[in-house]
């Protein structure tokens, strides 16, 4: 059986697929971005860019949001839905009066009145510039993101200042005028266009955009889209949107294959498992499980290779569904368990429009199904699960019981196992598969490695990072290392400055890359 990825995959295709994830985040219709990008370009073009700014363009617009992941935690615990939040925050200013009543307004959102008027004094106090802090996250996050693809400086240094405005504003740098990348000015105006014609058409977008010359945006630029952009937002309305943007990928394209692939593939586990908390480095073990039980299962070696690169974007479609569900230490209510089960619908759409991720799609959506037809979200049942999928299935499973929830603590290896075979005697779980994913989970080595030297880190900076990591904060890291608040913020000043970051969400990417959650 050939491997799961269909002929080769375009970095394109790859960056396209995540910018359909990405929407899914940022709780607005699907194809945003792809259509950010369209509009980017033609801009550009009336505009007198050159080559080079567009192609930077090309990716900026496709990945400007693809750190939303990244502060979808400290937005939940902040200001309460994150998909909402982010939906709504393109009706406002968020550095204006109109952003600050907004923020007020959805301070502590869901929580009790004495923690909501907690909340509330919070953001008069601080006037939001927690936001600036987030906002700031997210522009690192895309920024490695993007250099960890490979994209160049012009590509990775216009994504940190995604947030900067034609004013000075903006963050991180405060940078104004034409110290803005081009790209960026051309993304920042195909973003909000983008948004407001699809909910108000072409008069609701023009209003927008000149609502903001010369403050959030480039007049000059706002000047020319004012003037084309009945045909600039008219080419919006094919059916084309995904083939077109393909289309104009920058020349020579590139394709990946074997570890290129793979190291892709790694990216899309990251942004996913950024989201919570509780599920930091979550899709790169199920990966790393489910391929050792395939070959427990004496899987031929493609199908080996579907199941470790379906392993790490199997959770892809958690983007679509609020931070606040994922974070939740009760009982989920019925409307939130049928959220619940939309992860794997997305997962399976997005994976879809990509020919050459398809079946690694198919088996990925299919890590909560169940042989007697209990799973989700399709319900398919007995031979219509293929061995692969059962692996996975059991794989995670297992991976998810060995780990902390809001709702309980991880099982130990041991409850785990019985779990797990409870599952396969009850006619859930395939018995093979059970069997295979616990002989892999049994041969994997129990006792920490010694992982000091990496980065420069101490073991005990070490320590620090993987509570860092799994989001506790100084006191719970005090608390569990048995020193003062003191000492740990000074472990954790430490490690950001020797990792060269400046926030939780990149240290938590550092340590999933490097294997150190565990």
């Amino acid at each position: 059986m050939s491997s799961g990825v269909q002929g080769n995959l375009r970095l394109a295709e790859l960056i396209g697929t995540i910018s359909l994830a990405t929407d899914l985040g940022l709780g607005l219709h699907q194809q945003h971005m792809l259509n950010q990008c369209r509009i980017a370009l033609r801009l550009g073009e009336l505009a007198g860019a050159g080559k080079e700014e567009r192609a930077a363009a090309y990716y900026v617009a496709l990945m400007a949001w693809v750190g939303c992941t990244s502060d979808s935690h400290e937005i939940a615990s902040k200001y309460g839905d994150d998909l909402a939040f982010r939906a709504e925050s393109y009706l406002h200013d968020l550095d204006g009066f109109s952003g600050l009543f907004y923020l007020l307004e959805r301070a502590g959102t869901g929580r009790s009145p004495l923690l909501r008027a907690s909340a509330v004094a919070s953001v008069l106090a601080n006037r939001g510039d927690d936001l600036r802090v987030i906002f700031n996250t997210h522009c690192m996050v895309a920024s490695g993101v993007a250099g960890n693809l490979g994209l160049g400086d012009a590509v990775s240094g216009s994504l940190r200042h995604i947030f900067e405005r034609w004013d000075g504003r903006g963050v991180p740098d405060g940078i104004s005028g034409d110290e803005l990348p081009l790209p960026v000015r051309l993304v920042q105006i195909a973003d909000f266009a983008e948004v407001h014609h699809f909910r108000g058409g072409i008069t609701a977008a023009i209003e927008m955009v000149r609502k903001h010359s010369g403050t959030r945006y480039d007049p000059e630029l706002v000047e020319t889209f004012t003037r084309e952009a009945p045909g600039i937002l008219g080419e919006l309305g094919d059916d084309l949107t995904w083939q077109t943007v393909l289309a104009s990928e920058p020349t020579p394209w590139r394709h990946l294959a074997g570890e290129e692939l793979d190291h892709g593939l790694e990216t899309f586990a990251d942004f996913i498992d950024i989201k919570s908390a509780w599920f930091t480095g979550h899709s790169r073990r199920v990966s790393k499980l489910a391929a050792a039980a395939g070959e427990a299962a004496g899987l031929p070696g493609d199908d080996v290779t579907d199941l470790r690169r379906a392993g790490l974007v199997h959770d892809l479609g958690r983007t679509g569904v609020s931070t606040l569900i994922w974070n939740k230490r009760g009982s989920l209510s019925p409307a939130e368990i049928e959220r619940v089960r939309m992860n794997p619908y997305f997962t399976q759409r997005v994976l879809a429009q990509a020919p050459a991720l398809a079946r690694i799609g198919e088996i990925a959506a299919a890590a909560y199904e169940r042989l007697d037809g209990s799973g989700y979200h399709r319900g398919i049942n007995g031979s219509a699960i293929s061995p692969t999928m059962r692996v996975l299935a059991a794989a995670d499973c297992y991976q998810a019981m060995v780990e902390d929830r809001p709702h309980r603590p991880a099982l130990s290896p041991e409850q785990a196992r019985k779990e797990l075979e409870a599952e396969a005697r009850a006619g859930r779980l395939d018995a093979d598969a059970v069997r295979a994913t616990l002989e892999a989970a049994g041969h994997r080595a129990t006792s920490q490695k010694n992982r000091a030297g990496i980065a420069g880190l101490t073991k005990r900076e070490i320590e620090v990072l993987v509570l860092i990591a799994n989001g506790a904060s100084a006191k719970e890291i005090a608390n569990r290392l048995v020193i003062s608040v003191k000492t740990a913020r000074n472990h954790t000043e430490r490690i950001y400055s020797k990792l060269g970051v400046s926030s939780r969400s990149e240290a938590t990417i550092f340590a999933m890359r490097h294997g150190l959650v565990s």
